[in-house]
């Protein structure tokens, strides 16, 4: 008879080499010093650094472990999606490999659990080894996306959470491409609570997510739950047309008392500038979303895995 684990830890990763061997070390304490049977997936999302090598001979030496390997790098939202649709534990814990997110938080995680709570996320109180500039974007970034979005994401959390099966389930039915899993896990619903932590720094390496990636992820959160940048467009189109229309009565005049200010080209060449980048804005957040329709409708994989993974647990634990 197979036998499930209690806890399935989801890891994605890339290039973190040099971390890996800490990672398992640290969760595996933390689970084996709890009593709870558990699993580890280690998603490699098209790493170049050795980690793919290190994560295999770990499987190896460590039943706990489940390597899932991409094919390439497909991001990190995916890899974490492909780490929900692998696991078997009655409840799910998504933790960054990178050690920002201290393992032994997981403790505090499954205590709420067992409490009846079926989400439980992080909420980071401090973030270390981080520069003024990222701590101000992202404090930022929460705040805009609590206040525009349609669902209320709880501020300063991440993707470090714990996820009882019944909603590992719901969002494994949710299969859009362009994901944000933090909100997707809040629109679900079920009884949910936050619990503090302390943020440490890299324990080795650097971020994988520079500028440009943090932005189109904040980007695909707003677009995801929120149609304010459409609405944004129609308000441009009013204000714009509002103008025009307080402009007609006030030119009219100034041009019967003989005033020079509004004769030649420059002010209709300002007037048509303006109207045509109202115009390519509105255009172009159309086609943001128009492009996100088109992928979906491709209906092509969200990931592809390089080799088979073996579903069956506890046969040789």
């Amino acid at each position: 008879m197979v036998e499930f684990p209690q806890i399935s830890v989801v890891a994605p990763l890339y290039n973190e080499v040099q971390s890996l061997p800490e990672l398992v070390r640290r969760i595996q304490q933390v689970l084996d010093d709890l009593g709870e049977t558990w699993e580890l997936l280690l998603v490699d999302d098209g790493s170049t650094d050795g980690s793919t090598e290190l994560i295999m001979k770990l499987a190896q030496e460590n039943l706990h472990i489940r390597p899932i390997i991409f094919a390439r790098n497909f991001g990190h939202q995916l890899a974490v999606t492909a780490g929900l649709d692998y696991s078997c534990g009655k409840a799910v814990i998504i933790i960054d490999a990178d050690l920002q997110d201290p393992p032994e938080v997981m403790k505090d995680l499954i205590e709420k659990w067992h409490e009846g709570y079926e989400v439980v996320y992080a909420v980071r109180t401090e973030r270390e080894g981080e520069s003024w500039l990222k701590l101000t974007t992202a404090s930022l970034f929460y705040r805009i996306i609590y206040r525009i979005t349609d669902v209320k994401i709880p501020l300063d959390s991440g993707d470090f959470r714990l996820l009882d099966r019944c909603v590992v389930e719901v969002l494994k039915q949710m299969r859009e491409r362009h994901r944000f899993l933090r909100g997707m896990s809040v629109w679900v619903g079920f009884k949910q609570i936050g619990v503090p932590y302390r943020r440490a720094a890299r324990f080795a390496g650097k971020t994988k997510y520079p500028f440009r990636k943090m932005f189109k992820f904040a980007f695909d959160a707003i677009t995801s739950f929120s149609y304010l940048p459409l609405q944004m467009a129609t308000y441009l189109g009013f204000i714009s047309a509002g103008l025009s229309i307080l402009a007609i009565p006030i030119v009219i005049i100034l041009r019967q008392s003989g005033s020079q200010a509004f004769f030649g080209q420059a002010t209709t060449l300002i007037a048509v500038l303006f109207l045509g980048g109202v115009q390519l804005i509105s255009l172009g957040i159309l086609g943001e979303y128009i492009g996100r329709i088109y992928d979906e409708a491709k209906g092509r994989p969200l990931y592809i895995v390089r080799y088979p993974i073996d579903n069956k647990f506890n046969e040789n634990r």
